[in-house]
């Protein structure tokens, strides 16, 4: 009786959702990680003696040598309405790792991302990602299976992007594609919060304001023959040190076997050592059937932009899945030491 009246159940709730479906989709990744002089920072907050509130930080050193991996999965639920309209929301799961302190973490859930599609409108709200993080190019060839070396290196602005393991940022993105052409524009209307701490008669006491911190940006990309050109230009409001404003130029091209990308950007942030032009490259060369070496490299003219760039394979072992590994260094503003980095693994997409 019991194995009946699940049955019916399974055929009820089938059919309620006959018009939908739900999509999985993602990636997993393992192997080795190196980095040069590997730490980690932690932070606490305690009551002084006087009743204060401070803050200690610590900084400890981990293995240079470290596993690593990742496990990401896209849970995307999809509709179509009578009139066409594709309505859709994701949320995403995802596992990393701490290889700082050699320890897996546990696997947390993003925010949600809905999506209405008509032709060639797109419109997405809540957790989503905005011009700079749609824009074509922008992240071009990253080299290694952690993608830790990139043509934006000397860019320091802080644009919208959606979160993978947070709630993200409640904003609203705007994508309309035709012909050759497509627009974009983003909107994350914020507060920022500024709390200050101070002693009382009784202990510690806070209080705290609120004052606007709206970020938007905007983007018009165009493809002719081989060449995509992409022109973003956002603005942040929250007043950090990675707040101002941000231009970007792109540009992408396919020569036979050769993938090559460039970047220019214009980065006005409030930290004035890390203002200026941001500029870099990338590519990517199929050197045989399975077989694609990427290299790239980015920089700023900032006094304290960081610079970086690597080498790396990809190699397709077919059915979604590639041995992947990169080389390359990374250094910080007129720091007397570089950072070597370099790592190894598989890569399966599903």
């Amino acid at each position: 009786m019991k194995k009946v009246l699940f049955a019916s159940t399974a055929l009820i709730a089938t059919a309620s959702v006959a018009a939908a479906e739900v999509k999985f989709s993602g990636y997993g990744r393992f192997g080795l990680g190196y980095v040069e002089d590997r730490s980690a920072t932690a932070s606490t907050v305690i009551v002084t003696t006087g009743g204060a509130l401070t803050t200690l930080t610590a900084t400890v050193t981990g293995s240079d040598t470290a596993l690593i991996s990742r496990f990401r999965l896209n849970i995307d639920a999809i509709t179509e309405t009578d009139g066409g309209v594709e309505l859709s929301a994701r949320v995403r799961l995802q596992a990393d790792d701490t290889p700082a302190i050699g320890e897996q973490q546990a696997a947390a859930l993003s925010g949600a991302r809905f999506s209405a599609i008509y032709g060639g409108l797109r419109v997405d709200v809540g957790n989503v990602s905005g011009a700079f993080d749609n824009l074509a190019n922008y992240y071009g060839n990253e080299p290694g299976l952690e993608f830790f070396i990139g043509q934006y290196a000397g860019v320091d602005y802080s644009f919208l992007s959606f979160s993978s393991t947070g709630s993200g940022d409640n904003a609203v993105f705007f994508q309309y594609a035709v012909g050759d052409f497509a627009f974009g524009a983003s909107y994350d209307q914020r507060d920022a919060i500024t709390a200050t701490i101070g002693t009382g008669a009784t202990g510690p006491i806070a209080t705290g304001s609120t004052t606007s911190a709206d970020r938007w940006d905007v983007s018009a990309t165009y493809t002719f023959n081989n060449v995509t050109a992409a022109l973003a230009y956002g603005e942040n409001d929250d007043g950090s040190a990675t707040a101002g404003s941000l231009t970007v130029l792109t540009l992408g091209a396919d020569f036979g076997d050769l993938n090559a990308t460039l970047f220019v950007a214009d980065d006005d942030v409030n930290n004035a050592a890390r203002n200026g032009t941001a500029y870099g490259f990338s590519l990517a060369y199929n050197i045989g059937a399975a077989t694609t070496v990427n290299f790239a490299y980015g920089d700023g003219s900032g006094d304290d932009d960081n610079q970086q760039f690597g080498i790396g394979f990809i190699y397709d072992l077919g059915g979604g899945a590639s041995l992947k590994g990169g080389l390359g260094q990374s250094e910080r503003g007129l720091a007397a030491d570089s950072t070597l980095q370099a790592d190894f693994g598989v890569n399966f997409n599903f």
